[in-house]
């Protein structure tokens, strides 16, 4: 039979349409739950919450680094948070690559990640508290990921090492860059070392070769030896360029000219290479580590100098252009002389200014104390060890010493030329004394010679060939001040016969020896 249907008065209602939301009203329960999450923001629930985030990023280093719980899971989080914070410090950079920084599709190691990392390590130890367990148990936590860091460190650098570009000058072109890629590749791997390394000094980690110790001193050495194995090469270039124009200094300069005391030519060199020879140094000694190695090639740079200036003859006479005495002394007429002769008439015609007569040719000869000063700020240009850091204050001493050494000279060469005009010997001695009171005896003794000696160096009055006397007693600071005793009692015998026991040389270094003594 026919199924009877249900009215559609009896039939279910379909699901109502819902509401359009209005945002501006509030909930009509406040209380309800469902009103309580719909209000939370929807930022919540977006995907930013679940993305990874990007370890290409530098790590932050305006804090320090919060250390982590110490619950019974402290050592193992402490492990992947070190292994993590390794991955980041040799994370490639943000940022679009330029040509002139890549090598092998690789950028340079920003600076800084070295700092990051040590800070890391710096707040887990200071977190001990004097707990000599658990500050042997996180130097135990170091050993691997830094073991991982330093042999990837050495496989960057094994490469660059063997490259040729690594041995190339810095580009003194204004506008280039002074470094070439592969350059700032190997410095940046030796700044990441050599700022972990700062973090070790703090510390004193590493120091300890015995098994009972921290276990960290071949980590420690192979960090310092990543620094030195980039940056000597380069400072040994780089010393064996200026080196040269150093040496040239011990030969006077002398060409035609307009003017007199022309820079010398080596000087006008060392003005072109030095700026850009600083930045580089700048670049590669930006840490401790590779201060110290810096500071011992400016010292001998600063020496040669100091040798090539005092072993340049002394040019002294009439300087050029001024007449000879009595060359203006008008002659007399005697008189028994005849009449003059009647003047022609050309005297008494009218006469036009002739033109100036071409002036003679003068030689210009560079000044001893001129090549001082501009030697003097040439190495002022030069990277110099941090004086704040006690593992560079050494360094940074004996730097200054070295400075103040050549900043003495120009006054010490003009005090020299000046005091064979004085007639106290006394007075010239004492003024001597006090410009020489910087410079080493044996760098003063020829400068003084060349003006009041009798023209003999100091190793033909003791009896040696030149070579021989500058390769025992002229290699270095600490070597010529160890000589200068004895050259200096071998040669006032000599003195004291010739040019006298009341001479200025001998009186100077009577007074010079009595100092040191």
């Amino acid at each position: 039979m026919h199924a009877i249907k249900t009215p559609s008065f009896l039939r279910p209602a379909s699901r109502p349409s819902s509401p359009a939301p209005q945002q501006s009203a509030p909930p009509s329960r406040p209380d309800s739950g469902i009103g309580m999450e719909r209000a939370r923001p929807l930022q919540r629930l977006g995907l930013t919450t679940f993305r990874k985030a990007s370890p290409a990023g530098p790590p932050t280093t305006n804090g320090t680094p919060t250390p982590l719980p110490q619950d019974g899971s402290y050592l193992e989080l402490l492990s992947l948070k070190l292994s993590e914070a390794v991955s980041k410090a040799l994370a490639q950079p943000n940022g679009p690559p330029t040509a002139t920084e890549q090598v092998s599709g690789r950028r340079p190691i920003p600076n800084g990640r070295g700092h990051a990392l040590g800070s890391l390590i710096a707040a887990e130890l200071r977190a001990a508290n004097g707990s000599a367990h658990l500050y042997r148990a996180i130097l135990r936590s170091l050993h691997r990921p830094l073991s991982v860091l330093l042999g990837n460190l050495s496989s960057l650098l094994l490469p660059l090492l063997s490259s040729p570009q690594l041995h190339v000058l810095p580009s003194t072109a204004p506008q280039g860059a002074v470094l070439n890629p592969t350059q700032l590749h190997a410095a940046s791997i030796a700044t990441l070392a050599g700022e972990l390394l700062e973090t070790f000094d703090e510390f004193g980690l590493g120091l300890d070769g015995d098994v009972r110790g921290d276990g960290l001193r071949h980590v420690r050495e192979g960090l310092h030896s990543v620094v030195t194995r980039v940056v000597n090469p380069f400072f040994a270039m780089i010393k064996n360029e200026l080196l040269p124009l150093l040496e040239a200094l011990e030969t006077p300069s002398s060409k035609p000219a307009k003017g007199v005391n022309a820079p010398h030519p080596a000087i006008t060199s060392l003005q072109t290479v030095m700026p850009a020879y600083s930045r580089a140094l700048a670049r590669y000694t930006s840490t401790p580590a590779a201060q110290n190695a810096l500071a011992s090639i400016v010292i001998s740079l600063i020496w040669r100098a100091l040798v090539a200036l005092s072993s340049r003859p002394y040019t002294g006479g009439t300087p050029p252009g001024s007449p000879a005495p009595g060359g203006l002394k008008k002659r007399r007429s005697s008189p028994t002389a005849s009449p003059p002769m009647t003047p022609p008439a050309s005297r008494f015609a009218i006469k036009l200014p002739s033109s100036r007569p071409p002036s003679p040719t003068m030689t210009a000869t560079s000044s001893s104390a001129a090549d001082a000063r501009a030697l003097y700020d040439l190495f002022n240009l030069l990277p110099r060890p941090d004086a704040a850091k006690p593992s560079t204050q050494l360094a940074r001493e004996a730097v200054d010493e070295a400075y103040d050494d050549i900043a003495a000279m120009p006054k010490f060469f003009d005090d020299v030329y000046s005091s064979s005009a004085l007639h106290n010997v006394y007075q010239t001695v004492a003024k001597l004394n006090l410009s020489a009171a910087d410079i080493p005896t044996l760098i003063a003794l020829p400068i003084l010679m060349h003006v009041h000696g009798n023209g003999e160096s100091v190793s033909s009055l003791l009896g040696l060939e030149e070579h021989k006397y500058r390769e025992g007693c002229l290699t270095s600071f600490s070597r010529a001040e160890e000589c200068a005793d004895a050259v200096g009692q071998g040669l006032l015998s000599k003195f004291a016969i010739s040019p006298g026991r009341e001479s200025v040389l001998y009186r100077w270094l009577e007074a010079e020896l009595e100092e040191d003594s």
